[in-house]
């Protein structure tokens, strides 16, 4: 039988996840290298997620057209703007086991999401994120997105990719 701390130290970590917001799941199953190589550094943001379509050409073409260059908010039940998507991570380096989605107006530094429990041998990584008013973005501005994770001992940023926050 599982005693109530244990079970609460079970659960915390899946409640924290779920509490800030930022998850992820392996991408790259079904992708081939040429796609994968395609789209390598880079961040995509979209609103559901990716999938393989027909061949690499078609596939690379779809990914494209899918990525959005702005987001729309929603007010929630505390009136707080609320930007909900999918991102889609090809990583230029692996390695991390644990990384930061951090948030750029400029060169201005606003939010970040922490993600932990990384494979580090994942290549392309997937998941919702969700981020407020409150988070520090403001309504109308782009961002510059950076996935950052540390790497053979330094912090690197393993994708980017940009979106208007409206």
């Amino acid at each position: 039988m599982t005693t109530p701390s244990r079970r609460l130290f079970v659960m915390l970590p899946i409640a924290l996840l779920v509490a800030i917001g930022f998850s992820a799941r392996p991408a790259d199953a079904d992708l081939s290298k040429k796609v994968i190589a395609a789209f390598k550094g880079k961040l995509l943001v979209t609103t559901g997620p990716l999938e393989s379509v027909g061949d690499d050409k078609a596939t690379i073409a779809h990914f494209k057209k899918q990525a959005l260059t702005e987001v729309k908010s929603q007010i929630g039940a505390d009136e707080v703007p609320t930007w909900f998507f999918v991102y889609t991570a090809f990583l230029n380096k692996t390695g991390a086991t644990s990384l930061k989605l951090e948030f750029y107006d400029g060169k201005d530094y606003r939010a970040d999401k922490q993600l932990t429990g990384v494979d580090p041998k994942l290549t392309v990584l997937s998941g919702e994120i969700e981020i407020t008013e409150d988070d520090n973005i403001t309504k109308g501005k782009t961002y510059t997105l950076k996935l950052t994770g540390m790497v053979k001992g330094k912090e690197v940023v393993v994708a980017s990719g940009q979106v208007k926050m409206n």
